[in-house]
């Protein structure tokens, strides 16, 4: 019984596992037959492998200025290639481009199946093609006879022809084809040309350095490219595929080590003008529609750029004199605040000056712009009621452990204290220590969301800043603070920054236009406010003198400079209402200027004749004055109201005439009024009563009341005698006083009619007129008390 259970169950399993393989190999089969299908139905129409040399003609991609007359760049334009055998390409280049490319390369039959699985899964799991997997045998094929479509019916294709190419071609014979085809960019299609291109010399010259610097580029020519403005990225690249290189071998570490180290000199670009404004355009188009777009479909690209602007720009920079502030760059944007349109952008002193970075676009690269971030921090501060008259005191102050638990303790550009300054002078004057207490009043991240409101987009984390922020403690780009600028000058209204007016492409079709869109980010009347003071030469005379680079004369502008630590970044940026320029100067790699390097000095010569020359033969404008100028709500004086004569606080029984407003002098800080509370008032407080004390600043406020002007002082009064004959009235009068009478004054109906000084006190007139009369008599002691009668008398 026992044997005949265990021989029927094992039956069950044998026949399971019989049917489970036999469907596994008819799923297999099945799977075999549908994908060998699918290639012979893909299959039947394949190009010519042959046709591998052979490439599509391409239109480029044109730049132009803002009338779309001047030729800027012809991405490009006519490719430049020249074929050369295996032999004439070093095996350094063959390398880096294997190893960044295909490090399988040698290994693979010109398919790389874990590659392609990877892709699959990556593709699934994103549930869009975004991954190829593909080989450098692929990428030939898709670059020479294929489209670039991302479809599997396309890849299928590729995959076919790869393994075909493979069959008929040696390694080195298709590498050789990749390397002559690919494009690296500036128009150079081949190894050949873009040796020739970027260094002057042919690809067999070409060192390690330079080969793998080179390899780094087909992958984003735009984004990569060494006149770009992504100099760092590019060099993080060349560091990436030397390190590759050795791990595969094809190099000592030693080697690569060597020629991470190496300067490399690259060629000046062929025709291009404002070449960091190209760059930039360029970018932006590739990363909307792609290099190959680009590079094919022929696009015509009308910009914001004002030549006219952009001449004087470049020629402001050039010009200035940066040696003697022992800097190498500077940098300059302009933009119409009224659109957002970029008209001028000068990214460095000298594009094709590698050896300096030139080609770093430092207008969109994040700098610490130090006072010049201060106008933020005031209109925060006016947004939340005071007002350009209120008073800060302007001492130096503790303000306590900040976020490296060391005390804060700013200091003043010029090393001195004003005392008690208002926030205009403060602003206007670019004074330190008071701007932190205003930054303080306003709140850090109320600040950076103005800031931000106004479209600076590098302050993404609030809490990483402290009260150092209103001294240009946060980086910001150059571009985006000249835009936030604009905002202001603008009266609230904010335009995206914009370097396009119009796409089109080869057939005419327009693909994009410009379509000015304002928002309003924030009160015209605070944006009013800040002009009032960014504009008032008076008030910066103090710091800056009368005729400061920041003064054009007759034409109202608004300006502010900044300084940063140790003067590695000197800024000044202005506007009128239609334009406004920034300006930066310093050195790319953050070292040290001259201690002598303001923002006024070094930037603003710069800034002053740009805007000079840009604003020549145009009308001037003046800026909207702001509606109701606030008062100062926190007055570092008190006005109280004083008996004239016995000097003491004046009280209702006082007479008006003896009441005289006396300004009591008071030291406090702004704390004081707001909250007492505050963490920071003893701090601010203790420096103000020191100041106060030294200075003989704080006067007694009076507490006793007027105990002169008293009703028990007033004169006690009374006619005694009215007489009339004819028309002739005669008034006696009886008075007394505590303090002694001094006068008595007669009045008929309200005019008055003498004065008499003596006792007994009378006084005789005529009525001209018969009737109803009244007669009064005031009696005055000598401190003024008063007291008054009257009488009605009749004249027949």
């Amino acid at each position: 019984m026992f044997k005949l259970k265990k021989i029927k169950k094992n039956w069950k399993y044998s026949e399971f596992f019989k049917i489970f393989v036999l469907l596994g190999t008819v799923f297999v089969l099945g799977s075999i037959i549908a994908i060998l299908s699918a290639f012979a139905y893909v299959a039947k129409d394949l190009p010519n492998p042959n046709q591998i040399n052979a490439r599509q003609i391409t239109e480029s991609t044109k730049i132009f200025d803002r009338t779309g007359q001047i030729l800027l760049y012809d991405i490009h334009g006519e490719e430049q290639r020249t074929i050369i055998s295996p032999e004439q390409i070093p095996d350094y280049i063959k390398w880096a481009t294997v190893a960044i490319e295909d490090e399988s390369f040698y290994k693979h039959q010109g398919i790389d199946f874990k590659a392609i699985i990877r892709a699959f899964w990556a593709n699934l799991t994103n549930r869009t093609i975004s991954q190829g997997g593909s080989t450098i045998t692929q990428q030939l094929i898709k670059n020479s006879i294929l489209s670039s479509s991302r479809t599997y019916k396309r890849k299928i294709k590729e995959i076919i022809l790869a393994l075909q190419t493979e069959h008929s071609f040696s390694k080195d014979q298709i590498l050789s084809m990749y390397l002559n085809q690919i494009p690296y960019g500036s128009n150079a299609y081949g190894i050949e040309a873009a040796a020739q291109t970027f260094f002057q010399k042919n690809a067999q010259e070409l060192n390690l350095a330079e080969s793998a610097l080179l390899a780094a580029l087909p992958q984003a020519p735009t984004y990569y490219s060494p006149y770009g403005s992504h100099p760092e990225e590019l060099r993080n690249k060349q560091t990436k595929i030397l390190d590759k290189m050795a791990q595969l071998g094809y190099i000592s570490q030693e080697e690569a080590d060597q020629a991470k180290q190496t300067n490399l000199w690259f060629a000046k670009s062929g025709s291009i003008k404002a070449p960091h404004f190209v760059m930039f355009v360029k970018e932006y188009l590739a990363a909307k529609y792609g290099d190959a777009t680009l590079e094919q479909d022929g696009l015509k690209v009308i910009t914001t750029l004002d030549m006219n602007l952009q001449n004087i720009a470049e020629e402001a920079v050039a010009s200035a004199n940066l040696k003697q502030f022992k800097a190498r760059n500077a940098a300059l944007a302009a933009i119409d605040p009224k659109t957002g349109q970029i008209l001028a952008m000068v990214g460095s002193r000298d594009y094709f000056d590698i050896h300096n970075d030139g080609n770093v676009n430092v207008t969109i690269r994040p700098r610490q712009p130090g006072s010049s971030f201060k106008p933020f921090v005031y209109a925060t501060a006016f947004k939340k009621g005071f007002s350009p008259e209120t008073i800060i005191f302007d001492l130096e102050t503790n303000f306590g452990p900040d976020g490296s638990g060391q005390n804060y303790i700013p200091q003043n550009y010029s090393e001195k204290f004003s005392g008690p300054v208002t926030m205009r002078q403060a602003l206007a004057c670019s004074i330190n220590v008071a701007s932190v207490k205003v930054l303080y009043l306003a709140g850090v991240k109320d600040s950076i969301k103005t800031a931000q409101d106004l479209g600076i987009t590098t302050l993404t984390d609030p809490n990483r800043y402290g009260l150092s922020l209103v001294l240009g403690g946060g980086e910001i780009t150059l571009l985006e603070e000249t835009a936030a600028y604009g905002v202001l000058a603008n009266d609230g209204i904010r335009h995206q920054t914009n370097p396009i007016l119009r796409i089109e492409d080869k057939s005419g079709k327009v693909l994009e236009e410009f379509k000015p869109e304002g928002k309003r980010v924030i009160d015209k009347e605070i944006t009013r406010l800040l002009t009032d003071v960014l504009s008032d030469n008076e008030a910066r005379r103090p710091t800056f003198g009368p005729n400061s680079p920041l003064y054009l004369g007759a034409r109202p502008v608004a300006a502010k400079t900044g300084t940063t630590q140790e003067y590695r970044d000197a800024w000044l940026i202005g506007y009128t209402p239609s334009l406004v320029a920034g300006v930066w100067v310093g050195n790319n790699d953050n070292s040290k200027m001259q201690n002598i390097a303001a923002g006024a000095r070094a930037a603003g010569p710069i800034w002053h004749e740009f805007m000079t020359k840009a604003l020549a033969n145009t009308l001037i404008e003046e800026f909207s004055k702001p509606g109701i100028m606030p008062p100062n709500n926190f007055p570092a004086e008190k006005i109280v109201k004083i008996d004239k004569i016995s000097g003491k606080l004046a009280t209702e029984s006082t007479p008006a005439e003896l009441v005289i407003e006396k300004k009591i002098r008071q030291a406090h800080s702004i704390l004081y009024y707001i909250n007492q509370n505050d963490p920071q008032f003893s701090r601010w407080e203790s420096a103000v009563l020191k100041w106060a004390s030294i200075n003989n600043y704080n006067e007694p406020e009076p507490f006793e009341y007027d105990d002169i002007h008293i009703s028990q002082n007033k004169p006690t009064l009374s006619i005694t005698q009215t007489n009339i004959n004819n028309q002739t009235i005669t008034i006696q009068a009886l008075a007394n006083a505590p303090l002694g009478i001094k006068q008595l004054d007669f009045f008929l109906d309200n005019q008055f009619v003498g004065t008499d000084r003596y006792e007994p006190f009378s006084m005789s007139f005529f009525v001209a007129e018969p009737g109803q009369h009244i007669i009064s008599v005031k009696a005055y002691d000598k401190v003024s008390n008063s007291s008054e009668t009257k009488t009605e008398i009749n004249i027949p």
